[in-house]
């Protein structure tokens, strides 16, 4: 879609990621992160696996395909949480485009495959991941998806 402003947004029905807690040492949460491969847009950057939303799809099932994707995770692995909208963009002739993030817990830091859109796949500790160079949409909200997922009890100690 592009905006009024002639930006440019990947996906004619918006986009979702999954921000993927899971415990960490003393009680803390790890999330998992995906680098994204050198020759993908924003390309060495540190992002949520995510992308495009089908036509079809709610944005939880979005993010949990595209984590499927890009991770090798399924969706019997994670409990979704809950969504934040961190994106809104109106274009022109009445277009809208929004990134959702969806917040979901995993028992313990799962095994993860990258596929070639990643150039690494990491668990990274919450308190970290402002250190490492985000993509700037992510680096955008990060502080606000800290501040949502703070808010939310990790599930902890309980298989899902």
């Amino acid at each position: 879609m592009v905006s009024d402003t002639g930006a440019w947004f990947w996906g004619k029905h918006g986009a979702a990621g999954l921000l993927l807690r899971a415990p960490h040492h003393a009680g803390s949460a790890a999330v998992l992160l995906q680098h994204r491969a050198a020759w993908s847009h924003q390309g060495g950057t540190w992002g949520l696996p995510g992308g495009a939303r089908d036509s079809h799809e709610t944005v939880e099932e979005a993010a949990i395909r595209e984590a499927r994707e890009e991770a090798g995770l399924s969706a019997d692995q994670v409990t979704v949480r809950t969504k934040v909208v961190t994106k809104e963009v109106f274009g022109k002739d009445n277009a809208y485009w929004s990134y959702t993030t969806v917040i979901a817990d995993a028992p313990e830091q799962l095994v993860t495959t990258p596929n070639r859109e990643s150039a690494e796949l990491r668990w990274v500790a919450e308190d970290e991941v402002a250190d490492l160079p985000l993509h700037p949409g992510f680096a955008a909200s990060w502080a606000r998806l800290r501040t949502e997922s703070a808010a939310i009890p990790l599930l902890v100690n309980k298989r899902l």
